[in-house]
């Protein structure tokens, strides 16, 4: 789109739900898992870092957006969880405080929600998210390993080619899973995702700097990072690789609460007049965004392949490192000989 087409976009989008609005709209989706893929180290499996694999991971990352509008039950499971809503005094709509360590589990934080009137339906569980996806994709490449060592040590033919068709299978698994990932990945670099504040300063909070009310989350999102953002920049922008010596859940905090502490910067930039077509403000805070949405991004995939080594996989379960060092065979785990 044009610039000149944007009084209509934001006409649209003005009557969107909170759950209707897409974090960073295709072309930031897109770009941010294209950026991380293209940035991965030599250790990460080589079919993940090839042009096809690595396009088609970029598409990927839209889906759990695209999925939208499926139907009343599959978008009020799955809505919320591309964003979570932090309040001025840093609690979850006046509920848990958004800090280490997370409620366990989302039935626990359910129940933390629920206590102070309100529930992850309104509230958001983007946190939630990207672990979920985090844990799947350790998994999915635990799998990968597995598959993979038995592959090469197999000398029967049918199991051998089971082996090739299951690893064939796990990695069209992979790129989805890393695009679920990259997703809502994505959505906590965008500060309106975590934030009551997420599309115009809420009127059911103080705003002493008179911050503007109106409908803007698209205009940041959508057209301002389509129009300003380019891959080669982006790719740029990108911060060293960072393997956290912590627990994701803590990890996923710290990153949250990143995107969350320029929520009044973004509004400071607006009042200031930063979102102007091209003002090189705002380009600047899109490409500080996005850029920590893609370093992030690669690094929870580094660190999850990393982590598939000390996994285990199957029924009964077969341990990573048993199957890599020849020790066990894995067939009757993986084929599920029950």
């Amino acid at each position: 789109m044009r610039i000149a087409t944007l009084p209509l976009v934001l006409a649209a989008l003005a009557v969107l739900s909170p759950s209707q609005a897409l974090a960073w709209g295709g072309h930031g989706h897109r770009i941010i898992g294209v950026a991380a893929m293209e940035a991965l180290p030599d250790d990460v499996p080589a079919f993940l870092r090839d042009p096809t694999a690595i396009s088609q991971i970029g598409e990927l990352s839209r889906e759990p957006d695209r999925s939208k509008g499926a139907g009343k039950i599959h978008g009020s499971n799955r809505d919320s969880a591309h964003f979570v809503d932090i309040d001025d005094a840093g609690l979850v709509m006046g509920g848990p405080r958004f800090e280490k360590p997370i409620a366990p589990t989302r039935a626990d934080y359910e129940a933390q929600l629920q206590a102070a009137g309100t529930d992850s339906w309104k509230a958001g569980y983007l946190q939630y998210s990207i672990v979920d996806s985090y844990q799947q994709l350790t998994l999915d490449f635990a799998y990968w390993r597995v598959l993979v060592a038995a592959e090469a040590r197999e000398r029967d033919p049918g199991r051998r080619a089971w082996y090739a068709a299951d690893r064939a299978l796990r990695e069209g698994l992979l790129k989805t899973t890393i695009g679920s990932l990259s997703h809502y990945v994505a959505d906590g670099a965008q500060p309106l995702h975590t934030t009551v504040h997420y599309n115009g300063w809420s009127a059911d909070y103080p705003n002493p700097k008179g911050y503007t009310a109106a409908k803007i989350h698209g205009l940041f999102e959508g057209e301002f990072t389509r129009a300003n953002l380019g891959l080669p920049e982006l790719k740029g922008a990108m911060s060293a690789l960072r393997i956290c010596d912590c627990a994701i859940e803590d990890r996923t905090v710290d990153y949250i609460l990143a995107g969350f502490s320029q929520v009044e910067p973004f509004y400071a930039l607006e009042q200031a007049g930063g979102f102007a077509p091209a003002d090189p403000r705002g380009v600047a805070f899109v490409l500080t965004r996005t850029s920590a949405g893609a370093s992030e991004l690669r690094d929870l995939i580094v660190e999850a392949w990393r982590d598939s080594a000390d996994s285990q996989v199957g029924w009964r379960p077969v341990k990573v490192v048993d199957v890599e060092a020849g020790r066990v065979d894995p067939f009757d785990a993986l084929f599920s000989v029950d």
